[in-house]
């Protein structure tokens, strides 16, 4: 990563109150914006070389799982779903050992700052050894996500997963879920040993429950009792119908219903996919002030459903997108599936929309940016004082973009980049730093070497 620059200068920027021409953006020591100004007429500081948006936080990541991606295109005897995608999966978990982790989240946030994102919350349950043996220090794979964000200069949100049971009511593991489990107190442990070293890492450390059926509603209220970090709490949610139907036959309730009641769901929470709500649950999750933790490319190779997404919007609900098993890791990618997948739903265009005339593509963007930035536990977000100063330069020589700067119409720019060209992502600064420059990443080869050799020794 390059040494921080202290000033910048844009031909076009997404400013907090809208698009501006002709910015200025100074960035203090501390890696955050110190000044913007909008209308400059000094050539002074780095000119970019195209339009300035803020970069995304990715909400929903298990780095582990790029390793495996294509490894589950191949049909199965029966109706292939989640849970036979999920025994792969335990398949390769059992083959890893804590350098590959290192190696494959260090490729994947370098794809990711590529895609447009600046900051990942990794919810992270890959805690001990094949069969469940734990490693000299109960921290080590933890220690590995944080040397995997600092090889790739990405903003990270740590979130250590607490995991206990196969099902709900208390079920006794499997034997593939073994290197994922903890007790309560062994998992308190955990965050007591990670806070410094994340405080120490710039990272934010919060906590996550797998789901309702891997943790017991005891050890979910210890858990919430006892935890200290103040951070992002993120649960999987309502992903699957058979989820659902386990947990009625459980409680008499579904999950989210179950979640919200039970627990004092706000804006700390992350209801990552809550795909299967009844218009009740849409409006109690979206009133809550949760964030509900989209991951469409995900949730469509799995074969999960289609999130309500115009119901939650319009009860004011708040959302932001994830890339989760990484069959896909860009913002393009994964904010036009959530607006296909609507549109499909519906058999109607632009359905996440601000109200007529608006351009899908910034109604989008502006919901997964601020989304994303409570998620990862992000007070300050965007391109305004105060916040950090993380961005994307769009490639101002693509004939897309460089024909919407023309036109002087800032939207069609993000239309253009989500719905039309995925690839012009050309350079991405974090904390005032070029994480990117020119699509390459400094450390490239090094990292795609060791990515390789995990690869070839876990296929």
């Amino acid at each position: 990563m390059r040494s921080p620059t202290s000033r910048f200068f844009c031909p076009m920027a997404l400013l907090s109150h809208g698009w501006a021409r002709d910015v200025g953006i100074d960035i203090g020591a501390d890696g955050r914006i110190a000044a913007v100004t909008s209308g400059s007429v000094s050539a002074t500081g780095e000119r970019l070389a195209g339009p300035v948006v803020p970069t995304l936080s990715n909400l929903h990541s298990h780095a582990f799982q790029r390793a495996m991606a294509g490894l589950a295109e191949r049909a199965g005897p029966g109706d292939d779903s989640f849970w036979t995608w999920r025994t792969q999966m335990y398949r390769t978990v059992a083959l890893m050992r804590p350098e590959d982790i290192e190696a494959i989240a260090a490729k994947l946030y370098v794809e990711m700052l590529k895609g447009g994102f600046s900051r990942v919350a990794e919810f992270h349950y890959l805690h001990h050894g094949a069969g469940g043996v734990a490693y000299g220090d109960p921290a080590e794979t933890s220690h590995r996500i944080l040397a995997a964000a600092a090889t790739a200069g990405i903003g990270l949100t740590h979130l250590p997963v607490f995991y206990a049971h196969s099902n709900f009511g208390g079920a006794e593991p499997g034997e593939g879920q073994r290197p994922f489990l903890h007790d309560v107190d062994g998992f308190l442990a955990l965050l007591d040993r990670l806070a410094p070293a994340c405080r120490e890492a710039g990272a934010t450390l919060g906590l996550a429950l797998h789901s309702l059926r891997a943790a017991a509603p005891g050890e979910i209220a210890a858990i919430l009792a006892a935890e200290t970090t103040a951070g992002p709490i993120h649960i999987h949610v309502a992903e699957q119908e058979r989820e659902v139907e386990d947990c009625l036959a459980w409680s008499g309730r579904r999950p989210v219903e179950w979640l919200l009641n039970e627990v004092n769901v706000n804006e700390r929470w992350c209801a990552i996919h809550a795909t299967h709500m009844t218009p009740d649950e849409t409006q109690r999750l979206a009133a809550s002030g949760a964030v509900a933790g989209l991951c469409p490319a995900t949730e469509a190779n799995l074969g999960d459903g289609i999130f309500p997404a115009t119901a939650f919007r319009a009860a004011g609900g708040r959302l932001g997108i994830g890339t989760d098993s990484h069959v896909a890791t860009s913002v393009a990618e994964e904010l036009r599936l959530l607006e296909y997948g609507q549109r499909l739903r519906d058999r109607r265009r632009n359905r996440l929309v601000a109200g007529p005339g608006s351009s899908a593509g910034r109604t989008l963007f502006d919901a997964a940016l601020a989304g994303g930035a409570q998620a990862c536990g992000l007070a300050e977000h965007g391109l305004s004082i105060g916040a950090p100063a993380d961005f994307i330069v769009l490639d101002g020589a693509h004939p897309f973009i460089a024909a919407a700067m023309d036109g002087g119409e800032g939207d069609t720019i993000l239309d253009r980049w989500l719905f039309a060209a995925a690839d012009v992502v050309r350079d991405v600064v974090v904390g005032g730093r070029f994480a990117i420059t020119e699509r390459r990443h400094a450390a490239d080869e090094a990292i795609d070497a060791a990515f390789l050799r995990t690869l070839r020794r876990l296929q």
